[in-house]
């Protein structure tokens, strides 16, 4: 995650210079897990995005307006609108070391603090009144949290101090060598204790300390200097303590691959921006909406045209060298020929001219004058058996690339339908796997929480949904028994559907719905009807050497539906 304790504190030194004493202006709901504001301060609009994504949290100024992304407001929505509209921002801060920014809005009713918690998987943004909470974006009951609840009436806590850990402005080398004598992980990174046991060092920034001190961010504990790590260590912190912040970008292969306010040399490409939202902003893209990650993806797509013009025009070859037989039919009758003929041949002949078929042209065999006529005949039979060898595995080839070029167009509608950066990514690194993207890619935040399928519900029921390669070989080959119902829309790249088989009957309206679903995800989403394939889990295999998700199946029934989206269970 880049937005650790210390991007929040240069973030915070921003906005404090840039929105303290503002006005705000206007809210919404800028999607499902945002809000936007509308600020008025010194003398120009700002607008301000918070997310509480599970994946990509964030918070950071926007160049351009944002846009209400939902047709009802949400319950947070509102209070934002009744208790942060038209009120006055006072201060932005953050407890010490904390992932957690507060901003707090005066107006005639009050004080109020908005809280943003941008850590994934528990992200969250809250609207508190003297330390209780009016709403939340993602309500915590006792039953996930016991400590700290996240829900309206109820108090709002910090999360709990963290313990055993080093406060890295007082750190010593001896501190450091007692860390790495305390680790009995033979296994553990350097990178991965340091971020472990010091408070503020996010694993970006553990990798950089390392990075420095051995020129190896995945260097084992076990061979870690702890003197050339404090040295490291203290380089960095010089100016982060100072509050001397340093925006800037990392970008390899035309995406932005990290953003940071100090030097990030472990990354190629590290530049300087004017300011950590510009920084952000290049990193996340568009704030919301289905046009947010375009950019983003245009170099993926171009990989994903590079792969399909490569093996498209090896099938093309592939193909044309097995309808073309004529050259192999020609080193056969030639040979047939000159056996035949061996007796009338004179010696030091260079040619034969020769009838194979009656209603044919005559034939012209060139002979070698050194060899006897049966060396030459003979001469002739082996090039044709290596020819005929040699098309042998012409039919495999063609299969495996036709097969290559399927898994492209799953890929390529696994990109078309990615609506976030981990979604995005796990397209680039299936591309980088098939050689495809050469060199060795940053992963983002959002890479080590991968996306997950969708889990929908229906009357008891449990329906999972695929939306990529990767998640479709996840929902069909482990999520699923053999009983289960399997969905998928018929000959184009798509989603894997299954509904879970519980022992009850399998309501029809329920396969219609999953079966709109299976559409709404595949390459005919936009098609007016589509025809869906169904049959049991139990005849679903995998193709042998094709990519994740690749699957041959059987015994299976269609129907046709209206491609829809999950919302068509939301009332269930």
């Amino acid at each position: 995650m880049y937005l650790d304790a210390f991007t929040i504190s240069a973030l915070i030194d921003e906005l404090q210079n840039t929105l303290v004493g503002g006005r705000v202006q206007d809210t919404l709901d800028a999607d499902a897990a945002g809000i936007g504001m509308e600020i008025y301060a010194h003398h120009r609009r700002h607008y301000l995005y918070l997310s509480a994504d599970t994946q990509m949290p964030r918070i950071h100024l926007v160049s351009d307006k944002l846009r209400r992304g939902l047709e009802k407001p949400s319950q947070l929505g509102l209070m934002f609108r009744r208790y942060i509209e038209g009120g006055k921002i006072e201060q932005i801060s953050q407890p010490p070391y904390e992932r957690v920014l507060q901003i707090t809005v005066t107006n005639a009713e009050g004080r109020f603090v908005i809280v943003i918690e941008p850590m994934e998987r528990r992200s969250n943004l809250l609207l508190l009144r003297d330390g209780i909470i009016l709403d939340c974006m993602r309500r915590v009951g006792p039953e996930e949290n016991r400590y700290r609840l996240s829900l309206p009436n109820h108090e709002y806590k910090l999360p709990p101090p963290m313990t055993g850990k080093f406060d890295p402005v007082n750190i010593t080398v001896a501190d450091i060598e007692t860390i790495f004598a305390q680790n009995q992980d033979a296994k553990q990174k350097t990178a991965a204790l340091l971020s472990s046991r010091i408070l503020g060092v996010s694993p970006l920034l553990a990798k950089e300390i390392v990075f420095r001190a051995s020129g190896n961010i995945n260097q084992k504990a076990s061979d870690a200097q702890p003197e050339a790590l404090f040295e490291a260590l203290q380089t960095i912190l010089a100016l982060l303590i100072k509050r001397q912040w340093q925006p800037g970008i990392a970008e390899e292969y035309g995406l932005v691959q990290a953003y940071s306010v100090y030097p990030l040399t472990h990354l190629p490409g590290w530049h300087e921006m004017e300011t950590l939202s510009a920084a952000m902003s290049a990193y996340y893209g568009a704030a919301v909406g289905v046009e947010a990650y375009n950019e983003i993806k245009k170099p993926v797509q171009a990989a994903i045209d590079e792969g399909k013009k490569k093996f498209g025009a090896k099938l093309a070859s592939l193909e044309s060298g097995l309808k073309d037989e004529t050259e192999r039919h020609f080193l056969q009758q030639a040979g047939e020929l000159v056996l035949a003929y061996q007796y009338a041949l004179q010696p030091g002949q260079t040619e034969l001219k020769a009838q194979y078929e009656p209603d044919k042209p005559e034939l012209t065999i060139k002979l070698d004058p050194k060899l006897t006529p049966l060396e030459n005949a003979q001469r002739y039979f082996d090039k044709y058996n290596r020819a005929k060898r040699a098309q042998s595995g012409v039919p495999q080839m063609v299969a495996e690339t036709k097969t290559e070029l399927a898994y492209l167009a799953q890929l390529e509608n696994d990109l078309l339908q990615a609506l976030n950066y981990p979604e995005i990514e796990e397209v680039a690194q299936a591309l980088q796997a098939r050689g495809l993207i050469s060199g060795q890619r940053a992963k983002r935040p959002g890479s080590a929480g991968r996306s997950a399928p969708l889990r929908l519900t229906y009357d008891g029921y449990v329906i999972w949904v695929g939306r990529n390669s990767r998640q479709n070989e996840l929902v069909t080959f482990k999520n699923a028994n053999p009983q289960d119902l399997w969905l998928h829309a018929r000959d184009v790249p798509g989603a894997h559907v299954v509904i879970r088989f519980d022992g009850r009957r399998i309501p029809e309206t329920l396969i219609q719905n999953a079966a709109a679903v299976a559409a709404h995800y595949s390459a005919a989403r936009h098609e007016k009807s589509v025809i869906v394939d169904v049959t049991r889990c139990k005849y679903v295999k995998k193709i042998k050497g094709a990519g994740p998700g690749m699957v041959t199946y059987r015994n299976e029934e269609t129907m046709t539906v209206v491609p829809q989206n999950e919302e068509i269970f939301k009332d269930d």
